[in-house]
């Protein structure tokens, strides 16, 4: 008697434990884990990984966008072309990569929005720019979570003069925003390629 209700238990207990509704978790749990463990990462490797992929991503980019305003004329169009939002190849970037990709101009040297190092940098490129000099890309740790790569369009691009061409000096700046924790993700999934 004790035998059949130890084994019909025992099933139930068995029953209970494979629930369905814990395996459908498991990719995310199995990264989650993988972002908790221990990784020694240097701070010149999290800046050399953000140039190289910012590098990257601004060359694919500014091709989708040069493309684009090259496609028409329409000044409205043109408008709606710069703000980024129709580009689909930026838009999925940016949602793979954890990005926040902004083209911005001499108007946000005052935008209270952006962080007050990445303001004084917009300055800077500005002056240089005014001043005949070629500015390069730079990076900056805003936060303890997030990076930020700058890096100006070419004065002979397009696109300072189709999207900011009403300022004194049409000039533009690439603003990518690099969350740490996505950084480091990448960067686990690229030794990992290397090692296998």
């Amino acid at each position: 008697m004790i035998r059949p209700l130890l084994i019909s238990s025992l099933l139930i207990t068995l029953l209970i434990e494979c629930n369905p509704e814990r395996v459908r978790y498991t990719n995310e749990l199995k990264q989650e884990m993988a972002d908790s463990k221990i990784k020694r990462i240097t701070n010149a490797d999290l800046v050399e990984t953000v140039d190289d992929l910012g590098g990257k991503v601004i060359a694919v980019v500014e091709k989708e966008l040069t493309t684009q305003l090259q496609k028409t004329t329409d000044p409205a169009e043109r408008a709606k072309i710069c703000q980024l939002n129709n580009l689909p190849r930026t838009k999925a970037i940016a949602e793979r990569y954890a990005l926040d990709i902004r083209l911005l101009g001499e108007a946000d040297i005052q935008n209270k929005t952006l962080n007050a190092k990445e303001r004084e940098i917009l300055d800077a490129y500005l002056y240089s720019v005014k001043q005949k000099q070629s500015p390069i890309s730079n990076i900056q740790k805003i936060t303890d979570t997030t990076y930020v790569y700058n890096k100006p369009v070419a004065l002979s691009s397009p696109i300072c003069d189709v999207c900011f061409g009403k300022q004194e000096t049409p000039f533009a700046v690439w603003h990518l925003g690099f969350n740490k924790r996505e950084v480091v993700r990448r960067m686990s999934a690229s030794i990992k390629k290397k090692s296998s």
